[in-house]
């Protein structure tokens, strides 16, 4: 490849990075805003009289949905298209429509969730046009990343095990649209399933199991791994297959928390707290990617422990169904999956995360996230001996709420300057490629 045409190559990957960012920077913006509003509306319950049928309740559908399949999928589709090669050559001319389509499909379903259509059932809110909107945007996704896929497979340098594995990856997300259709259905199993019971260790175990192994695998795509470094790779995928079958073992169904094997096998996963910085230590990252690499440690590290803690006997029945577990909540998505996403496509950026790393951004967030939860684990607090704290207005009530407006707030302007800065960059990059293909035509 000539130099000119590596320079090319290498504007159209970072064009292509930068516009899944922008797509997921606008999802998040627009999540943020629904999320003020929200915060407003606690406050001011009255204003709900403004907003005719679009009220509270179809709000907040669409604030949680939009933070999970705009915000913390997106940046997933740029993972995707550099891992896959879509994000070069041919293919690359497909990425963008395949983002368009994604984002139309939110915006077709966040109209369908305030217009009151929804399946009841928590993050499988998919009803009407949207059920069928959103399963075609992820098959688009998936026959962009198959035509990459065959089309490298032949040319490409990498290894017969990296071959197979996104394979094994093709066949996964070949399964999750019909998985969404099928699951979204009223008819496969009711929104409120008597048939279940609360959260168990063994649930709460299995689903922390496979957020460990999305971490482990992750860096595969974005990094390569320091010579010397095998001890903690090996350590960390051997703790994986031992967790794993611990949580094989463990009862599940009417098992109440109470039982010193669910939370004792549940405070296994503390194990992660040195395991995984080390692992990802083991990998050579972008200089860029400091910060949000330590943010998300931190973040995971808190996570663990405030989940082991809040899931003990005691502590769980005092908090459960108050402002507390909204907190915890909250450091998931808000704190440690945001900082992972961010860290990701800083990663795949290289030299342009630039427009994630600026000083007062990272800290409006991050400090912004953590009083979040402060606040409402003191809610959740008064909450668990008063049921009706949150309810009932009161002076130290409306305190609580008025600050937890304030950080939202502080959160919002946080993703402006994101989506303002790709915004900036998107249009740079493009001017550079209109320029390259000029120079190339004249």
């Amino acid at each position: 490849m000539s130099p000119r045409s590596a320079e090319v190559c290498s504007r159209d990957d970072s064009q292509i990075i930068a516009n899944a960012a922008w797509h997921s920077l606008l999802w998040l913006v627009i999540g943020n805003c629904i999320g003020v509003l929200l915060a407003v509306l606690l406050l001011v319950p009255a204003l709900n009289r403004w907003l005719g049928e679009w009220t509270y309740g179809r709000w907040i559908m669409v604030h949680m949905n939009l933070a999970l399949y705009g915000w913390g999928s997106l940046p997933m589709l740029g993972f995707l298209f550099k891992v896959y090669g879509a994000d070069r050559g041919t293919p690359a001319a497909w990425c963008r429509p395949v983002l368009w389509a994604w984002s139309a499909a939110l915006a077709v379903a966040s109209l369908t969730w305030l217009s009151g259509e929804s399946s009841g059932k928590l993050f499988l809110d998919w009803s009407g046009y949207a059920r069928i909107a959103f399963p075609l945007a992820m098959l688009a996704l998936w026959l962009l990343l198959a035509v990459s896929f065959v089309r490298t497979f032949k040319t490409a340098d990498a290894a017969w095990t990296a071959r197979i594995a996104k394979l094994l990856g093709l066949a996964i997300l070949l399964a999750v649209p019909f998985a969404i259709y099928v699951a979204s259905s009223p008819n496969l199993y009711p929104a409120v399933n008597p048939d279940t019971g609360g959260p168990t260790g063994a649930s709460q175990l299995e689903s922390s199991l496979i957020v460990v192994a999305i971490l482990l695998m992750l860096p595969f795509g974005l990094a390569r791994r320091k010579k010397g470094s095998l001890w903690p790779v090996a350590a960390s995928w051997a703790a994986l297959v031992a967790e794993s079958a611990l949580c094989v073992s463990m009862a599940r169904g009417d098992t109440s928390h109470h039982s010193p094997a669910q939370f004792l096998s549940l405070g296994s996963l503390l194990l992660w707290l040195p395991l995984t910085p080390a692992y990802y230590e083991a990998f050579e990252w972008h200089a860029n990617t400091r910060r949000w690499r330590s943010a998300f440690l931190w973040w995971w590290g808190g996570l663990l422990v405030s989940g082991w803690v809040l899931f003990l006997p005691g502590v769980l029945d005092y908090f459960k169904f108050t402002d507390g577990l909204v907190g915890h909540s909250f450091t998931a998505m808000a704190g440690f999956l945001s900082a992972l996403l961010i860290f990701v496509m800083v990663q795949l950026l290289g030299e342009d995360g630039w427009i994630f790393t600026q000083t007062r951004s990272f800290h409006a967030w991050n400090w912004g996230v953590f009083a979040y939860v402060v606040i409402m684990s003191l809610s959740g607090w008064f909450e668990g001996s008063d049921p009706a704290f949150t309810i009932t207005f009161g002076p130290l009530r409306n305190v609580l709420y008025i600050l937890r407006l304030a950080t939202g707030v502080i959160m919002l302007a946080a993703s402006l300057e994101w989506l303002v800065d790709a915004s900036a960059l998107l249009g740079k990059r493009e001017l550079a490629t209109a320029h390259v293909v000029q120079e190339k035509t004249a």
